[in-house]
Formats: structure tokens, C-alpha cells, sequence
């Protein structure tokens, strides 16, 4: 796969640069609706062929990732968190302090 390709799948999809397994699943499954025969799309379909291409290099692409596990990525992941811990303790916010 080049990045290229990752970023063709990405168009197909209406993707940023940013999504999550779940967004690409739910987008993968209103793709389907819209242009799967049995659904009233054409049925020599070049749309379901794309979208299904697309998907499959998604999901290669995310069988390779690396997740990071590091405490920085998890807190930039996870704002609500890294506020937190950033005033948990404060007594200006309610923390024991």
C-alpha cells in the first residue's frame, strides 16, 4: 500500500486525517446502503467496487498500525483526562488541594 492509496481510500470514504475504527465502520456500512444493488443502486455498481477497495485498504492500513501506549498520546487522545489531572488537586476546582 502507498499513501497514496490510503489517501484515495480516505476521499472515498469523506474522511480527515483523523477517524476512528468506528467512524470508518459506520461509514463503510452508509457507503453500503447507498450503493449496494439490492438497495436500488445500478447494478453493474463501479461505486460498491471502490467503496469495498477502499475499506479493505483501511483496513490493512489499521492491521499495521502501531499504537502508541505512551502517557503523552493518552493524554492528547483524552483532553477531559488531561484536564483532570491537571487540577484534580487544585481546591480552586474542587480538588482537595
Amino acid at each position: 500500500m502507498t499513501y497514496k492509496e490510503l489517501q484515495l481510500a480516505l476521499a472515498v470514504f469523506g474522511l480527515e486525517e483523523r477517524a476512528s475504527l468506528r467512524e470508518i465502520k459506520n461509514r463503510h456500512r452508509e457507503l453500503v446502503k447507498r450503493h449496494h444493488p439490492d438497495l436500488g443502486a445500478p447494478a453493474d455498481s463501479d461505486e460498491m467496487r471502490k467503496v469495498n477497495a477502499a475499506y479493505r485498504v483501511l483496513l490493512d492500513y489499521l492491521a499495521d498500525y502501531r499504537f502508541s501506549f505512551a502517557e503523552e498520546e493518552f493524554y492528547e487522545q483524552n483532553p477531559d483526562e488531561q484536564l483532570r489531572r491537571q487540577f484534580f488537586d487544585d481546591p480552586l476546582w474542587g480538588g482537595k488541594g
